[in-house]
C-alpha cells in the first residue's frame, strides 16, 4: 500500500490547540476516558486503603520506629525512614504479588472496554472490537512495566553508589543521576510507546489484526512517524506541567492554613488531584485525535 503525502506541509504540535478545541466540542469523548479509568481507579484505590489499613492494624508505626522520627535531625529521621521501609517491605511485597498481577487483569479488560467504546465513537469507521483494544492494551502496559522495572532499578544503583553507611553522602550527585536517569525514562518510554497509541487507529481503520497493526505501526514512514513521536513526547510533557501545576495548586493555600484549618487543605489537595487526573484523560483524548487526524492526512485517501 502506497502512503500519500500530504498536499502541504504539515504541521505537528502547532495544531494541538485545533486538536483540543476538536475534543472541547465533544465533551462525552472525555466523560468515556474518564468513565473507563475511574471505573478501575477508584475500587483499585480501595482496594490498596484496606490493605494498607490491615497491615498497619497487625503491625503499627510504633513496632517500626516510624510513629518517633526525629524531626529536628533529617539524617536521623532517613536512617528511621528506612528502617521502617524495611520493616514493611515484606508485609506489602506479600500483597503485591496478587493485588498486581489481579490489577493489571482488570485493567486491561476495562481499559479494552473503555478505550474500544471511545475509538467507535471519534470515527464511526472503527467497530467496537474489545478484544483486540485488550491486546493491544496489554502490550502497552508490559513496556510501561518494563520501563517502571528499569527505573527503579536504576534509582537503586544510584543509591548505593552514592549513599553509603560509610562515609558522608553525596548529595549532589545522588539527585543530579536521579533527576536524570528519571527524566530519561520517561522520555524513552514517551518515545517507544507510540506504536501501541496508533496501533488500534490503524487496526480499526484499515482492517487489520493485532500483529499486523502493530507491525504495520513501526513501518508508517518517516514523515507520519516523526508526527506521532513529536505529539506523544509534548503531550508527555504536558503530563508533566499537569503536575505541576496539581502541586502549585495544592501548595497555594498553605501560608493560610491557619485560618482555613486542616479539613480545607485537605479539599484544596483532593481538587488539586482531581483536576489533574481529568486534564490529564483530556489530553489522553487529545493525542488520539491528533493521530486521527495525522493518519487522515499521510495514510487515509490510501485506505478507503
Amino acid at each position: 500500500m502506497a502512503e500519500p503525502q500530504a498536499a502541504r506541509p504539515v504541521r505537528g504540535t502547532q495544531l494541538l490547540v485545533e486538536h483540543m478545541g476538536g475534543v472541547f466540542r465533544r465533551p462525552s469523548l472525555v466523560a468515556i476516558e474518564v468513565g473507563w479509568r475511574w471505573l478501575f481507579g477508584i475500587p483499585f484505590l480501595l482496594v490498596c486503603w484496606q490493605q494498607a489499613q490491615q497491615i498497619l492494624a497487625a503491625f503499627p508505626l510504633e513496632s517500626s520506629g516510624l510513629a518517633s522520627l526525629d524531626t529536628q535531625n533529617p539524617w536521623v529521621a532517613a536512617t528511621q525512614i528506612s528502617n521502617g521501609l524495611a520493616f514493611y517491605q515484606p508485609h506489602v511485597l506479600a500483597v503485591l504479588r496478587w493485588l498486581l498481577p489481579a490489577a493489571a487483569a482488570i485493567w486491561i479488560v476495562v481499559s479494552g472496554l473503555g478505550r474500544g467504546l471511545l475509538l467507535q465513537r471519534i470515527d464511526a469507521r472503527m467497530r467496537f472490537r474489545p478484544f483486540r483494544m485488550m491486546a493491544f492494551n496489554g502490550a502497552w502496559l508490559a513496556l510501561f512495566a518494563l520501563a517502571v522495572w528499569g527505573w527503579l532499578r536504576s534509582m537503586q544503583w544510584v543509591a548505593a553508589t552514592h549513599i553509603g553507611v560509610e562515609g558522608e553522602p553525596d548529595l549532589v550527585g545522588y539527585f543530579i543521576w536521579a533527576i536524570f536517569l528519571s527524566l530519561g525514562f520517561f522520555t524513552s518510554f514517551a518515545l517507544a510507546s507510540w506504536p501501541f497509541s496508533i496501533a488500534p487507529l490503524v487496526a480499526g481503520l484499515e482492517r487489520r489484526s493485532v500483529l499486523s497493526a502493530l507491525g504495520q505501526s513501526l513501518r508508517l514512514g518517516k514523515p507520519f512517524a516523526s508526527k506521532l513521536v513529536e505529539i506523544n513526547l509534548v503531550l508527555g510533557i504536558v503530563k508533566l506541567a499537569l503536575v505541576v501545576v496539581a502541586m502549585v495548586f495544592s501548595a497555594a493555600p498553605l501560608p493560610f492554613s491557619d485560618e482555613l484549618g486542616e479539613g480545607a487543605m485537605h479539599a484544596v489537595a483532593a481538587a488539586s488531584l482531581v483536576l489533574y487526573l481529568v486534564a490529564n484523560d483530556f489530553f489522553q483524548v487529545v493525542r488520539i485525535g491528533a493521530f486521527l487526524e495525522f493518519w487522515k492526512v499521510f495514510r487515509g485517501p490510501a485506505s478507503t
